[in-house]
């Protein structure tokens, strides 16, 4: 299981409402995506190439 090391923040398109997504730093340089309603759910882990090749798609 990869290790979550940075707090959670919630998605900056998110602004007051409450249904986002929340990303937090891994331990070996992925993120960790969660449903900011179900913070004791599943997380979806990316590594760090996967993270870059999602976010320049942007």
């Amino acid at each position: 299981m990869t290790e979550v090391i940075g707090p959670f923040r919630k998605s900056s398109y998110s602004q007051a409402e409450s249904n986002c997504v929340e990303v937090a730093d891994t331990a070996p340089g992925g993120r960790a995506v969660r449903d900011s309603k179900q913070t004791d759910g599943p997380l979806l882990t990316v590594s760090r190439d996967g993270w870059w090749a999602f976010i320049e798609q942007f």
